[in-house]
């Protein structure tokens, strides 16, 4: 693996970065501690959460419930992302696409994102603790807790299965969602988890595949990198496949759904599969650069996460 060079943020790049008050409003400085949450991955969060929490109340849950969930949710994940740029800062200053984060620019010192990410992972803990249960508040510190050391600290830059092993933590959003309503896990947050699993490494490979020059670049061992594009496109078609599979087993044998929910699985899980066997046609066939067109799996991976978590919400009321 490449040694990644650990000069301090801020001092890679242009030279132009922040260094003293002067140069970082409080405006700016507000909007880059925001920026240390990943506010864009929160909401995919909280998507496959709520919805849960609608299946596990056969209905509308208790809005308040949902409202401090949501807000714990927040603060949690908030808290890891924070914690995973203060560790990432060295690679994240040589990779393009992370070059602008807070901590790269000078926006944020590294002392003051240690202390934000600490300090929401402990305010969340005890926020679940309080207003929700004490089974999602060790779930949401167990993701915290997970993401940080099991993905950041110790897979990430170690082997090329980082995505797949690391991807946990996300899926355990949908435990806390469950458990915020119900007080106890069961099958059929077992069943969102897995499909959550299944749907984290071709989510991110068809990115990883884009920036995969940004990855070699500080030696993060990303499969795209150690692998050629008709490898990893393989790969991407055998865990949709499962992933497509996993999501009915939540109708049939578990019979936790109407008739809704799986039509709605199963058209999405079809046009996924088209986008992903269409990839792996392309990787195979040797086409690279724009014309392999990776990104359009990695852009339809939100859309289809999305609405089958949405029809997981809707179908309650058809049931």
């Amino acid at each position: 693996m490449t040694a990644v060079d650990s000069r301090p943020a801020g001092v890679i790049g242009t030279g132009s970065a922040p260094t003293g008050s002067a140069h970082r409003p409080p405006k700016a400085r507000v909007m880059a501690f925001v920026a240390l949450t990943k506010p864009r991955i929160i909401e995919l969060l909280l998507i496959t959460t709520v919805p849960v929490m609608f299946l596990a109340a056969g209905g509308v849950p208790s809005l308040w419930r949902v409202v401090a969930t949501v807000v714990g949710g927040y603060l949690s994940a908030g808290g890891a992302n924070a914690l995973n740029m203060y560790i990432d800062r060295d690679i994240d200053a040589l990779m393009h696409r992370t070059e602008q984060r807070p901590l790269v620019t000078g926006m944020v010192s590294p002392r003051e994102a240690l202390v934000f990410g600490i300090t929401l992972a402990v305010v969340s803990t005890a926020w679940f603790t309080v207003l929700v249960n004490p089974l999602s508040a060790a779930l949401s510190l167990a993701a915290i807790l997970y993401y940080v050391f099991v993905y950041t600290l110790w897979l990430k830059r170690r082997t090329a299965q980082n995505i797949v092993w690391g991807g946990i933590a996300g899926c355990l959003q949908v435990f806390i969602g469950w458990s915020a309503v119900r007080n106890e896990l069961a099958w059929a947050p077992f069943v969102l988890f897995l499909v959550l699993f299944f749907w984290t490494p071709p989510h991110y490979w068809p990115l990883s595949m884009k920036v995969k020059d940004d990855y070699e670049r500080v030696g993060v061992p990303m499969l795209p990198v150690v692998a050629g594009n008709k490898v990893v496109a393989r790969q991407i078609v055998i865990y949709s496949w499962v992933m497509v599979l996993t999501s009915l087993t939540l109708w049939w044998p578990l019979g936790e759904t109407s008739w809704f929910y799986p039509v709605v699985a199963a058209l999405l899980g079809a046009f996924w599969l088209r986008e992903a066997h269409g990839l792996h046609a392309r990787a195979k066939a040797g086409v690279t650069g724009p014309a392999l067109k990776e990104m359009r799996l990695f852009h339809w991976s939100i859309t289809y996460a999305t609405l089958l978590f949405v029809a997981v919400a809707v179908d309650p009321f058809l049931h």
